[in-house]
């Protein structure tokens, strides 16, 4: 019963059930948080609000002096710390006075309690921030670091949303320069500290080797082209350090180059047994990117040896998401081709007394010092009848392997080549019973399809010693492994077996829930290929792991999405606005720009009429200081139509709520220039919008010491919000889905695969 009534009161804070239901079992969070709904409610004397509910759940899950609870409990109640800002200064501020008591007046300052930042504020603290830098602005454009203007902003309001900063920032760049132009868009190059005779020895090379960020100056194909990467030229595989040669390498290395006319040969690799998320965008830019760089040519190769896992619908996305970033395989191939080659060369591996049938079961083959097999040394022609055994299905699954005779460069012992597996295979169906691993397959498909480069991700480093040592074991040509760094992103889970997790616990939709880093869920959420490349750009070729904020992604988005993304307006909270004397029997039709910075690029039509409709925070009866939209003798000015509209009355229904205003318009040109220009619809289309944050609270929701429940545990209850009745202009009533748009003054959207006939769902994008 306990446990009925907890439920029911963290679904009243917002909370899903199932992130209720993960809360209570977490004894300590759970208890920690039913005191706080407690007593929040009885400070409120009513249900608790979803804003109020998730800065209650942040406070429960992130303190970790329980003697403050209540303390903290009451500001949060009382809505004197009403914003995730607060709350982790409020936060910080207990944490580093431990000792009582609290000075209250202090903790109220550093806290920000009773501070308000309008939209005006914010507009006047970048507008002042932007006039002190105007010479080097207008000198530099685009080159100035836009960080100064937000960071002097930010210093001014210090509780003020950073977002709506950033925002205000890149409008009143656009308003003062204009859009971007192509001198814009060639990048800064980076000064060099080094001496003048170094200057054209770093290379991206080195930059892949101490780590770095791949200078921005460099495109993607400019860092990949030519010696940028130091990297062997076809046929001069000896030349790579570490690179192992036998008697017959050159001879092999001679037949390779008649065979591919020494060109460069690369492959993306994948397991189609998921999809692919932000991290492949990484290697498919890599892999396909070095091939195209170079003339060469690259192959998608799926890595088809794991039955059991394996969906028709993952290959199918999989090709899909290649194709969607710009590229086309060479030749589409599969680890299943090859089957019949593969096991010959396992018999003749036997033959050479470098692999053996081995009994160990899993749990003995785990870990990288487990003793020899007792069956290491058995004949090889007992081992040969053994292998046909496993073939012909005399094994049941887990009894018998075949083992390599080698030592990793982690310690492991005798990889695994093969193994019994009663799974009926997607291409091969009952035909084999008997899979080969990722150890024994890997290299030798990159030896039959003659890559020259075979470019993986830096875990694989510990693999190179037996990607050599197994194509020289069988005298087959070899190509060189080169590792590079492994790209992820903070409040990110991109995991196969994590995300499955989150579908089955309906966190999530499915693999293209826009809040995850799948590429089909960015696709959806409305990113653009182009700003995917960009980004795994920016990034560049490094050797280290990299890990980025997600913020940095969503700038490439807008840099695209502005010089792509037609305008339309939308309102979220629709407030009806009549106007009394508007001009003109009927309604008239307003010209607006596709792109107002550039009206060369084209025009759309919107219906403009006596009835009109607002954003309902665009008007306020009793405005504080700063306010400048609507109110009581603050008239504001309509975009695009060249009027401006004067409040006359206000109409309200029964509770008091606000229900529709009533005005007077004026054309623009005649008497005083108002302080705000709003957007606006009229005739408009209803549709459903939905908002996403990011899914998880963390930076490292898989972090055990940063989130101790796990990232189940993590969820953040305010990721999705959906608006189902807002209004948007019949500009975009042909929309299809994946089209996109910026609504002026809300953000990028994109249109949702779920939209019907006459029904257009949104995605906000950034």
């Amino acid at each position: 019963m306990a446990a009925l009534d907890s439920l029911s009161l963290f679904t009243g804070l917002g909370l899903s059930e199932h992130k209720a239901r993960e809360t209570l079992k977490n004894t300590a969070l759970s208890a920690q948080l039913r005191e706080a709904a407690t007593q929040a409610q009885q400070t409120l004397g009513s249900t608790i609000d979803k804003a109020t509910g998730t800065l209650l759940y942040g406070l429960a899950s992130r303190l970790r002096d329980p003697r403050r609870l209540s303390f903290l409990v009451s500001y949060i109640a009382n809505k004197k710390i009403h914003t995730e800002l607060q709350l982790s200064a409020a936060l910080e501020y207990v944490r580093s006075h431990p000792l009582d008591p609290i000075n209250t007046e202090d903790f109220e300052q550093e806290c920000g309690v009773g501070v308000m930042v309008t939209p005006e504020q914010i507009e006047e603290a970048v507008e002042a921030a932007i006039n002190r830098h105007r010479p080097q602005l207008l000198e530099e454009r685009y080159r100035f670091n836009m960080g100064l203007l937000m960071g002097e902003a930010r210093a001014m309001l210090k509780w003020a949303d950073g977002k709506m900063i950033k925002h205000e920032v890149d409008m009143q760049v656009l308003h003062l320069l204009g859009p971007k132009t192509e001198t814009d868009l060639e990048k800064k190059p980076k000064l060099s500290k080094a001496r003048p005779e170094e200057k054209d020895r770093r290379t991206a090379k080195d930059m892949m080797e101490n780590g770095e960020a791949a200078d921005q100056a460099l495109s993607l194909m400019e860092q990949l082209r030519g010696e940028a990467l130091k990297f062997h030229k076809p046929g001069e595989n000896y030349k790579t350090p570490g690179y192992v040669t036998t008697p017959h390498t050159m001879d092999l290395l001679k037949q390779h180059l008649e065979i591919t006319g020494g060109q460069v040969r690369t492959r993306f690799p994948p397991e189609p047994n998921g999809i692919l998320h932000i991290g492949h965008a990484k290697a498919i830019n890599f892999n396909f990117g070095y091939a195209k760089a170079n003339n060469g040519i690259c192959f998608l190769r799926f890595d088809d040896t794991n039955p059991e896992k394996e969906e028709a619908k993952f290959f199918t996305a999989i090709y899909d998401m290649v194709a969607w970033l710009g590229y086309s395989p060479y030749k589409v191939t599969y680890a299943s081709d090859y089957f019949d080659q593969l096991y010959a060369w396992a018999v003749e591996l036997i033959h050479r007394g470098q692999a053996y049938v081995c009994h160990q079961r899993g749990e003995e083959l785990k870990g990288h010092n487990s003793l020899p097999s007792p069956w290491r040394d058995r004949p090889v022609e007992e081992s040969l009848l053994l292998f046909e055994a496993m073939r012909k299905g005399k094994f049941a699954e887990g009894e018998a392997t075949l083992r390599m005779k080698l030592v990793m460069e982690d310690g492991k012992m005798d990889p695994v080549a093969y193994r019994v597996k009663y799974t009926p295979h997607h291409r091969t169906g009952d035909t084999w019973c008997i899979y080969p691993t990722y150890d024994y397959t890997h290299c030798l498909c990159d030896s039959i399809e003659h890559i020259t480069h075979s470019l993986c991700t830096k875990e694989f480093q510990a693999r190179r010693s037996s990607y050599f040592w197994l194509c020289n074991a069988l005298d087959v040509y070899c190509p060189v492994q080169w590792e590079y760094g492994r790209l992820n992103l903070h409040y990110a889970v991109v995991s196969k077996r994590k995300i499955l997790q989150l579908v089955a616990a309906g966190a999530v939709r499915d693999w293209d829930d826009p809040r995850l880093f799948t590429l089909t869920a960015l696709r959806r959420r409305g990113f653009p290929p182009e700003a995917i490349n960009n980004f795994c750009a920016r990034v560049g070729v490094t050797v280290a792991q990299t890990t980025m904020e997600p913020h940095l992604l969503e700038a490439c988005v807008r840099d695209v999405l502005n010089d792509t993304a037609p305008r339309a307006m939308a309102v979220l909270e629709p407030l009806q606005v009549i106007i009394t004397n508007f001009p003109a029997t009927k309604s008239l039709e307003i010209q607006v720009p596709n792109f107002p910075a550039d009206e060369t690029k084209g025009f759309h039509q919107v219906p403009f009429g006596p009835m009109v409709f607002i954003e309902r925070t665009d008007f306020k009866e009793e405005p504080e200081p700063g306010y400048k939209r609507l109110a009581w003798g603050q008239p504001v000015g309509l975009r695009h139509t060249g009027y401006i509209i004067e409040l006359q009355n206000v109409v309200k229904g029964p509770s008091g709520c606000v229900e529709s205003l009533e005005v007077t318009c004026r054309r623009a040109d005649t008497g005083e220039k108002p302080k705000a220009f709003i957007h606006w619809v009229s005739q408009p289309l209803t549709c459903e919008i939905r908002l996403y944050e990011r899914l998880f609270q963390h930076k490292n929701p898989e972090d055990p010491a940063e989130v101790p429940g796990g990232f189940l545990s993590d969820l953040n209850p305010a990721s999705l919000q959906v608006v189902e009745s807002a209004l948007v202009d019949c500009s975009v009533a042909l929309a299809k889905p994946f089209d996109k748009f910026q609504f002026e003054r809300l953000g990028y959207f994109s249109v949702d695969p779920d939209s019907g006939q006459g029904q257009l769902v949104f995605n906000r994008t950034v």
